[in-house]
């Protein structure tokens, strides 16, 4: 085995292995992730949270650390011996990777191996990924250049889709990745792992007004370079259909994957903080 087929072989289990060492350090974040566990109801028992925290912590480096090595690992000959779909749908199975002349949405959250799964799947169909952009260009156009294996296309999530987004996503046939379960103060209030959840629509609106299937789900990390989806059949959304209900079935639906693999969920992260009250105006500062 040569050194960099050895470096790719652990590149999880040393990211992993330092930030489960230092997830103590990380007080705060710890606890929030304890607290997380327990009102999900994950489990009642506050040793097993903190197991399933540090856990969780751990997955979240070791994934991006391998990664950055999926270039190197899968490619467009080798990508399928990769990809372990038995939990999944066929229907979905067939729609993500088959019949590549149908936009899709993929709508996910911060489970399994995000990272890993865009750069898998863009070898077979074109990505759009809603997401925070990277400050540093120097940083972006590299990962541009070195880390995606197919045309992966990231738009500021602060920009929203504009018409040429849009125009790009029909006619590629691209797949539109929207990750949801990100904390907003103007979402719809809904709930997320039976708890209050504002929570974003633009995916739901989306869907309703192009008519186009939505795969809801999660890629998994299921060993060394193999991922697995879970997630149920697509989801086709009317336009004349009720917002507020599909969003929460979006919701309903990748929480069924979270609880299958808590251990992959980014639980350190704020999804239920709660938005702070605005201060009140001083009644005698417009006295005259």
């Amino acid at each position: 085995m040569s050194f960099m087929n050895f470096i790719d072989r652990h590149a999880y289990d040393w990211g992993a292995a330092v930030a489960r060492a230092i997830f103590p350090l990380f007080r705060r974040r710890r606890q929030i992730a304890i607290d997380n566990i327990l009102k999900a109801g994950i489990t009642s028992d506050p040793q097993e949270a903190a197991r399933i925290a540090r856990a969780s912590w751990g997955h979240l480096a070791g994934h991006i650390c391998e990664a950055f090595r999926v270039p190197h690992v899968v490619n467009k000959d080798n990508w399928r011996a990769h990809l372990d779909m038995t939990e999944g749908d066929p229907e979905t199975v067939k729609l993500l990777l088959e019949d590549l002349d149908t936009p899709i949405l993929l709508v996910s959250s911060h489970h399994g191996a995000w990272e890993a799964a865009t750069n898998i799947l863009s070898i077979r169909r074109p990505m759009i990924a809603i997401a925070r952009t990277m400050n540093n260009k120097l940083v972006a156009r590299w990962m541009k250049k070195h880390h995606f294996r197919g045309p992966v296309t990231i738009v500021d999530k602060n920009h929203g889709f504009t018409p040429d987004v849009l125009r790009q996503w029909h006619e590629d046939r691209a797949a539109m990745t929207l990750l949801i379960d990100q904390h907003t103060s103007k979402g719809l209030p809904l709930t997320f792992m039976g708890r209050p959840a504002k929570t974003f629509s633009s995916a739901t609106r989306l869907a309703m007004r192009s008519g186009y299937p939505i795969v809801v789900g999660s890629f998994v990390r299921k060993g060394p370079y193999m991922y697995g989806l879970v997630g149920g059949a697509p989801v086709r959304f009317e336009k004349t259909g009720d917002k507020v209900a599909n969003t929460q079935l979006l919701n309903d639906r990748l929480e069924e994957a979270i609880r299958k693999y808590p251990e992959q969920y980014l639980w350190a992260h704020r999804r239920w903080r709660e938005d702070k009250p605005k201060p009140a105006k001083d009644a005698g500062t417009n006295a005259g």
